[in-house]
């Protein structure tokens, strides 16, 4: 598998084969790719979004733009199963990434994609991050309060494109053991935002509801919003009637469950402002701890707001549980959550993710150069050798 990934969208589909053994090679330019140095955390320069999304491959540095370096691709693609780009679709044209191009060095080729706008209508062309895909689909609209939209603090539609984008891949390679055949798969920012904001895009465009921003609290059901307890605070969601049966009980507002305004989720979530100044009182002088566990003993939803500090210091064993330390040269052990999906059986050694060409010289080995050709494209400057 040929990665030509940056970022997030690309690299992370990437990790998530290799995670599940796919032989994934990295092909950047000698002197790194900028995704490779966002957020350094290492000795080296390199970045905490690049170890998350580039562990278990190998990495070949390569003058891809160059007459030399072309040939190079063109040489690997021909060898390759899986190649994946997240490039507009004129730029994957530029580097001769294109499907059309691939298929014409090699018929089964699978080629994984992924775009701001995908590869058809007016905006196939612009380029976007993350920010963009939550702000066009309304999520930034009515994450916030009204008139003052928020987005997320985290890249909820890059990783969720690198999920799609994964299963995808994995679809086309069942696809072609059946028939033989290869296939382009796309996947795109604004397609995935569009996805999770589907639902309350279902209700504006059957005009069932308008939504307004709520801030933190679900208009959907209720209680469900963040409250602040005596020493911090913590998220509760309350769905269904069973669990809003035991949140009046807990309240020891009963009286609640003859009232119409919160008969059912629909009506509690039109009516949740109420609701949450019920629960805010209730938990105003109580210590969080004590909350969390009476509501937990009652089967109710929750968890404490906890900032990245109380994270790396343990709390609820996060970092024990979800984390594993790894080793990089020259620096010191850095925290990685692997891939969410695990496997009873069969799982993959995870290997670090690599120095800059560390892999050059083994990976054009393994494409059938010779010690000659590799020692050459790296004394003109084509290859950097790790």
């Amino acid at each position: 598998m040929l990665d030509f990934g940056r970022w997030i969208a690309g690299p992370y589909c990437a990790h998530l084969l290799a995670s599940f053994g796919a032989d994934v090679i990295r092909i950047e330019r000698p002197r790194g790719e900028d995704d490779r140095f966002l957020m350094p955390v290492t000795d080296h320069g390199e970045g905490a979004q690049f170890l998350q999304c580039n562990g278990g491959k190998r990495c070949l540095a390569l003058a891809m733009t160059s007459p030399e370096g072309r040939e190079v691709m063109k040489k690997m693609i021909a060898q390759a199963d899986v190649v994946v780009a997240n490039y507009s679709p004129n730029a994957l044209k530029y580097f001769g990434l294109d499907y059309d191009t691939l298929k014409a060095i090699k018929p089964d080729i699978i080629l994984a994609t992924a775009s701001a706008y995908g590869t058809e209508g007016p905006m196939a062309e612009r380029i976007g991050f993350d920010g963009v895909g939550q702000a066009v689909s309304g999520a930034v609209w009515l994450t916030g309060e009204p008139g003052k939209p928020h987005r997320a603090a985290t890249a909820p539609i890059d990783f969720s494109t690198s999920l799609s984008l994964a299963y995808g891949t994995l679809a086309a390679i069942i696809r072609k053991m059946r028939s033989g055949e290869g296939t382009h798969v796309e996947a795109s920012l604004v397609g995935t935002s569009l996805n999770l904001t589907n639902q309350i895009l279902m209700e504006e465009g059957t005009g069932f509801r308008h939504r307004e921003p709520s801030g933190n609290r679900s208009p959907m059901s209720g209680p469900s919003d963040i409250f602040k307890a005596r020493d911090g605070w913590f998220i509760m969601q309350v769905i269904g009637q069973k669990v809003f049966q035991r949140w009046c009980k807990i309240v020891e507002r009963e009286d609640l469950l003859d009232d119409p305004r919160f008969a059912t989720d629909d009506t509690r979530g039109e009516n949740g402002e109420d609701l949450s100044a019920i629960m805010q009182k209730w938990c105003a002088d109580k210590r969080r701890d004590d909350c969390i566990e009476i509501l937990g003993n009652a089967s109710i939803g929750c968890g404490p707001v906890l900032s990245p500090a109380e994270v790396m210091g343990g709390a609820l064993d996060l970092r024990q549980t979800f984390m594993r330390d790894v080793a990089f040269p020259d620096s010191a052990p850095f925290p990685l959550v692997p891939p969410p999906a695990k496997l009873s059986g069969g799982s993959v050694d995870f290997a670090r993710p690599p120095l800059l060409g560390e892999h050059s010289e083994a990976v054009l080995a393994d494409y059938g150069f010779s010690t000659e050709e590799i020692a050459a494209m790296c004394e003109a400057g084509t290859v950097k050798a790790g």
